[in-house]
């Protein structure tokens, strides 16, 4: 078959890459693209566009642009200051990955600016997204501040594509189809979320041909954190807690307390416990396997003696989670520590509310209103509140400044959680030492729960 003299011409459309100008085939295309009938052309997701292009550069293949729409950025930062040495570090490594890959560094360690160094870098229109609206708006202050510039926001009601663009993970992969060319630069905050089968969808959408990761934990339940390389980049720079703490981050204790049932709550326990495991064992439902969980809700709902082993269910977790001797300890955490500024992290609403009655502390959850959860944080900055409750919404991003006591009344066993909760306490302060309490129900599943999630070197 003869090659065609025709114009290659590079094209965005929803979500992906045209090429156009080389006939089935022809050994120019580059890997990865597909031949589409209907369209007459060869196709790509978008994320390919950077490979792509490299490929036509590489072979000496003229080409036609018309793919990317994205600006070069006017001005770079206006507020600078000195970058620490490991921040230094990951730019130059991620620089020299050709600006594409994922950096991993504790909380509090000043990812954000490691962002804003790259995207003064490059200087190209750049697309932030992050998990939440919290840290949606904290993005927008930090990046309105730090260039000296409006910045967009997509989500949580506002529309508004500029140069800069913050968005959460929701938004970004219902609208990357059509915003996918409108940015050379994309950063995954909290990129953890992003290998999920529908948030990938942000990464594969999107042309940008540099792309940066931040993370304190990469690790996923799952095993997909492997496909962060695909839709990022490779792991160009890590450090852990341990190597932080003192010189970056506070010093820091981890101490875990174990609290023993009461002999009423015992029994309640071992009584539940075993009404749930005799149905899951009748119905040969492996609990440990992929498909566990979501075999024993199915099959929970069938049947008196299902639900009963529900409920079973429910009731020795919240026995282990909430014993009495959980909150005869937070009553003494909480007056050993009144001089300090706490935050006691639970797995549930339930046990956060219930805290909050008992020793009338402010609680934060999913449920409580931006304007109220802002108003809380601002109290504990200003030592107004000394302590606060909260579920899970504090457990990644949000800065919480000057709380140096963190409280694990009860969680799960991801790892990532639980160095997301020491984290929120090691931003650095003056002659800080920050301590995190573990505290865990003997002889219980919580047990088994607490070796799990402690299984990072910030734990060793």
């Amino acid at each position: 078959m003869g090659i065609s003299h025709q114009v290659v011409r590079l094209a965005f459309s929803n979500g992906t890459i045209e090429v156009h100008g080389l006939p089935e085939g022809d050994p120019r295309v580059p890997a990865g693209c597909r031949w589409d009938a209907r369209s007459a052309c060869h196709r790509a997701a978008a994320q390919d566009y950077a490979d792509i292009v490299m490929s036509f550069v590489r072979g000496e293949v003229p080409y036609e642009d018309e793919a990317r729409d994205y600006p070069d950025l006017a001005e770079g930062l206006r507020v600078r200051r000195e970058p620490r040495p490991y921040q230094r570090d990951a730019i130059a490594a991620w620089r020299k990955a050709r600006g594409r890959g994922v950096v991993v560094l504790p909380t509090g360690a000043g990812k954000s600016y490691v962002a804003m160094m790259a995207i003064d870098d490059r200087r190209r229109s750049a697309l932030v997204v992050a998990p939440t609206l919290d840290l949606v708006r904290q993005w927008y202050d930090n990046l309105r501040t730090a260039f000296g510039q409006d910045v967009g926001i997509v989500g949580g009601g506002e529309h508004r594509v500029l140069p800069l663009t913050v968005t959460t993970y929701d938004s970004a992969y219902v609208h990357m189809e059509h915003l996918g060319n409108r940015f050379g630069l994309v950063v995954f905050d909290e990129a953890h979320h992003l290998p999920g089968e529908t948030y990938a969808l942000a990464s594969r959408l999107c042309l940008a041909p540099f792309r940066l990761g931040l993370t304190a934990t990469p690790e996923r339940a799952d095993g997909r954190e492997s496909l962060l390389e695909e839709l990022i980049g490779p792991t160009v720079f890590r450090q852990e807690i341990v190597e932080m703490s003192g010189d970056y981050l506070a010093d820091y204790e981890t101490v875990r307390i174990a609290v023993d049932l009461s002999p009423e709550e015992r029994a309640r326990y071992d009584e539940a416990r075993a009404t749930y495991r005799g149905f899951v064992v009748s119905q040969g439902i492996r609990m440990g396997s992929k498909t566990g969980w979501s075999d024993f809700i199915m099959r929970s709902t069938f049947s008196e003696e299902g639900r009963r082993a529900f409920a079973a269910y429910r009731e020795h977790r919240q026995l282990a989670f909430a014993a009495s001797a959980k909150m005869d300890t937070v009553q003494q955490l909480l007056y050993d520590h009144r001089d300090d500024r706490a935050i006691l992290f639970t797995q549930d609403n339930a046990t956060a509310f219930d805290i909050s009655r008992r020793f009338l502390i402010p609680s934060i959850t999913h449920q409580t209103k931006v304007t109220e959860r802002s108003e809380i944080l601002a109290g504990l900055a200003e030592g107004a509140i000394r302590a606060v409750v909260t579920s899970k919404v504090l457990n990644e991003g949000v800065d919480v400044p000057d709380a140096n006591i963190a409280v694990i009344v009860s969680g799960s066993g991801s790892v990532r959680e639980h160095v997301q909760r020491l984290g929120r306490v090691l931003r650095k302060k003056e002659g800080k030492r920050a301590i995190l309490y573990e505290l865990v129900t003997r002889e219980t599943s919580e047990a088994f729960t607490s070796e799990r999630r402690r299984d990072h070197v910030a734990y060793r």
